[in-house]
């Protein structure tokens, strides 16, 4: 037997009018007389006292045809009235064979029964009396439990329809409201109306079930809402399998009419025995009402269509749920905060046990699985993706293994052709933490797969995965395992995959610096690859551990310390390592560390020892200059990284002098004087004459470039213009930054001459009978000349486009004028 949870009920006024009409009762006649003996020891001549109740008048005013109704339930085998206890029972079998005897034989003898009976449960007392539990033993009360005696009743056949009638026409009488009132009631035998549908439950037999089945459905209109939800989950267990049909029309109309009872409805469609037929029917009633339904209701719902998908039917439904189901849409990345924690709870417990209930249908129905994977695969256009085909992707992958490759290779399609884009991914992890914290390890193996793929789309899904997985966890452990997964990614040998895992590490150190601090631990593995990384992601790392070495500084603990002195120690071992590559690794992070650190921002914040920011930054410039300054490969690597610096930084002003006079040597490295546009001595070199070209200055121009004399002279002095052009692109750059923008101090340089060698030697018969160190002195001195005319294009074009122009119209011409000289020089 399927009990109903515990409420209670209340009798409503006698005025109530019933939806149909008084059953119709035979008139009695008389019974025998020892019957009627034990009626009258079981009703005293008194008249039982029942206050001013006026359902007391109504069983007082038929005496004689309850006392009929006793005597032949005593001499069936029941004892009604036990002073002791409830009614007593003790052979309920042989009891209803003597019932059916009696009713089968004698039509009058039934008649005067059910009309006492029916006198006899006007009142609340007697009825209650037998819609509860009766005892087996009149001698030991409650000894052993057994069915109510009205149970019993409606097991005689003769009389069942009659007495179904009339229960279900006293059931209004005890309807109660949803206000509440239920709670009032402690125990289920104090709720008159659900011990009554407790006797229709697993009947063994129905006389008659097509109008019991009318009359039920008739009643169960007028229900209070609770009421109506217990009846109609009740109904398989009532009505078994006859009049289905007729069941599923009624209850699909009142589905109609409430959607809140669309829980019950389902309950009570699972549970019953259903042809092909009304089972399409059934779930095409259950697809209608995926838009009406509230959240709460909805993983209901969703159990029943997945757990009666069929072959048949399994694409219908999976394409109405796709196209119907809407769940995180409310709560994403661009909704204001006092929105998005409205209700949020409620929203969240809602849409968890939407996703459980897909999940659980997925796991053991894999004709679900393979139809949305089929499914979407079939999908073409953008808009055609739902933000609920992440989500079924995520659980078809958490599932198992057997389909995961497949949800790996869709999910690569959908992001590389844009399908699935990062305002839905925002939708599904932003602000549902709650809910995402056990698709946790699946995205996050995801974002693995998609970050070691080819198409740069599929990678920046990937990425994206990452970061919003870092940002929505906070929790040390999920950090934790976001960051070794993107550094698991730096060993691998495509140069796309570790480029695209040291960027999204950047991104974290630039959003989230503070919060890397205590992790610091877990990235200091990214420094076992860096033998492996291109100058490009070497840039990348040191920012990295640079963003995160000066928050750190701030901290008051000493992590904050221990990260920087880790760092300095990793750069100067680098620097002052002979080995050409780890010395450029060194020269990178110096500068990199630098640019922090020397920041005028910065400059006076928490250093990483005793001494400013700012002079541990002058520190680390002077280290480093005097290890590369003999190297000039090295030094050309470190004028341009400190270009890059200057550029990208505004540098204290301390680290601005310190550069201007220990780096401020171009003059004398690479000028000459000139008189009157005139050398004053001219000196063959190797046995070159020299002459000077591309004058564009003529007789007033004060310096020339001496590059002849470089290249000619000895080998250390030849090398020195390998640093010809970083050294003038951190001249120009240190003269820009002083002088707001503009080139005007040395301006000279763009029109002032080159000393070359002289134009004769570049005859075809000149040109062979020259030595070969002569042709190579020649050929060198033709390539730094077109560097240096490139590096003043570069330069002076600042001063006619971007953020500073000339003063004046005649200035901007002239500068326009020389440079197109130089252009066509160079070319």
């Amino acid at each position: 037997m399927v009990f109903l949870h515990q409420q209670s009920s209340r009798k409503r006024p006698s005025s109530f009018v019933p939806p149909f009409p008084p059953p119709k009762i035979p008139k009695s006649t008389a019974i025998p007389s020892a019957a009627a003996a034990t009626a009258a020891a079981a009703f005293p001549s008194s008249k039982p006292s029942r206050g001013a109740n006026a359902d007391d008048e109504a069983s007082q005013g038929s005496p004689s045809k309850i006392e009929r109704m006793v005597s032949v339930l005593a001499e069936a085998g029941c004892t009604l009235v036990n002073p002791s206890g409830p009614p007593c029972l003790p052979d309920p079998l042989k009891f209803r064979c003597n019932l059916n005897r009696m009713f089968t034989s004698d039509s009058v003898l039934r008649s005067d029964f059910l009309s006492g009976f029916s006198a006899y449960i006007e009142s609340p007392a007697n009825f209650r009396r037998v819609l509860i539990c009766s005892n087996r033993d009149s001698h030991h009360a409650g000894y052993t439990r057994n069915d109510s005696v009205l149970r019993n009743l409606l097991l005689v056949p003769p009389i069942q329809i009659d007495l179904q009638n009339m229960l279900l026409e006293k059931l209004p009488e005890f309807f109660v409201g949803d206000s509440g009132v239920h709670e009032l009631m402690s125990t289920f035998e104090d709720d008159i109306a659900r011990l009554i549908l407790n006797q229709f439950r697993w009947l063994d037999f129905l006389v008659d079930s097509a109008a019991f089945t009318d009359k039920l459905l008739q009643v169960l209109s007028i229900c209070p809402l609770k009421l109506k939800k217990e009846i109609i989950g009740s109904l398989p267990e009532m009505i078994g399998d006859q009049n289905n049909e007729a069941v599923i029309n009624y209850l699909q109309q009142m589905l109609q009419e409430d959607p809140a009872i669309v829980v019950p409805v389902l309950d009570s469609f699972s549970n019953l025995n259903l042809d092909e037929q009304l089972h399409d029917q059934v779930i095409t009633i259950a697809l209608s009402c995926i838009r009406t339904i509230d959240a709460d209701s909805m993983p209901y719902l969703i159990r029943f269509l997945l757990l009666y998908a069929t072959s048949a039917n399994v694409r219908r439904i999976i394409g109405h749920i796709r196209g119907q189901l809407k769940f995180f849409g409310a709560s994403n990345a661009h909704t204001p905060q006092h929105n998005k924690l409205k209700g949020k709870l409620l929203v969240d417990n809602a849409e968890a046990s939407i996703l459980h209930a897909l999940r659980s249908s997925l796991r053991f129905k894999n004709i679900l699985c393979e139809e949305i994977l089929k499914e979407l695969k079939s999908l073409e256009k953008a808009r055609d993706h739902k933000l609920i085909d992440i989500w079924l992707l995520v659980l078809i992958y958490m599932n198992g293994e057997l389909l995961r490759k497949n949800v790996e290779k869709i999910v690569k399609k959908k992001a590389a052709e844009g399908c699935f884009t990062t305002v839905m991914l925002d939708q599904c992890i932003c602000g549902n933490r709650d809910v995402v914290k056990e698709y946790f390890p699946s995205f996050l193996s995801l974002s693995e797969y998609l970050l070691a793929c080819k198409e740069q789309k599929a990678r920046d899904f990937g990425a994206h995965i990452y970061t919003r997985l870092f940002e929505e966890f906070i929790d040390m452990v999920s950090r934790q395992e976001v960051l070794g997964a993107l550094i698991a990614h730096l060993g691998s040998c495509p140069s796309f995959e570790v480029e695209s895992a040291l960027e999204i590490l950047l991104q974290l150190a630039l959003k989230h610096p503070q919060e890397l601090v205590p992790l610091s631990s877990h990235i200091n593995g990214i420094l076992d690859f860096l033998e492996g990384f291109s100058v490009e992601n070497l840039h990348k790392v040191y920012e990295i551990f640079s963003l995160i070495t000066v928050s750190a500084g701030s901290c008051v603990d000493s992590l904050g310390s221990s990260i920087g002195n880790e760092l300095l120690m990793i750069v100067r071992k680098q620097v002052g390592n002979p080995d050409v590559k780890y010395k450029n690794m060194g020269i990178i992070g110096t500068l990199k560390i630098v640019s922090f650190l020397g920041d005028a921002i910065n400059a006076t914040s928490a250093s990483l020892s005793q001494k400013s920011n700012f002079e541990e930054a002058i520190e680390l410039l002077k280290s480093s200059f005097d290890s590369c300054k003999q190297v000039p490969l090295q030094l050309v690597l470190f004028y341009d990284e400190l270009s890059a610096v200057l550029n990208t930084r505004t540098l204290h002003p301390t680290i601005m002098d310190w550069i201007g006079k220990h780096l401020g040597d171009f003059e004398s490295l690479f000028l000459s004087d000139l008189d009157g546009g005139q050398l004053p001595v001219k000196d063959s070199y190797c046995g070159i004459e020299g002459e000077l070209w591309l004058n564009l200055d003529g007789d007033i121009s004060p310096v020339c470039l001496n590059i002849l004399p470089l290249v000619s002279s000895s080998w250390q002095s030849g090398l020195v213009l390998q640093t010809l052009p970083a050294n003038f692109v951190l001249m120009s750059m240190m003269e820009r930054l002083a002088n707001l923008g503009s080139l005007g101090g040395i301006d000279a340089l763009l029109g002032c001459p080159l000393y070359l060698p002289a134009y004769k030697y570049f005859s075809t018969s000149t040109w062979w009978v020259l030595t070969m160190k002569q042709k190579e002195i020649i050929s060198l001195s033709v390539y730094y000349a077109c560097n240096w005319l490139r590096e003043l294009l570069n330069a002076f074009c600042t001063q006619v486009v971007g953020k500073f122009q000339c003063t004046s119209q005649t200035l901007k011409e002239e500068v326009i004028t020389k440079l197109l000289k130089r252009l066509r020089n160079l070319v």
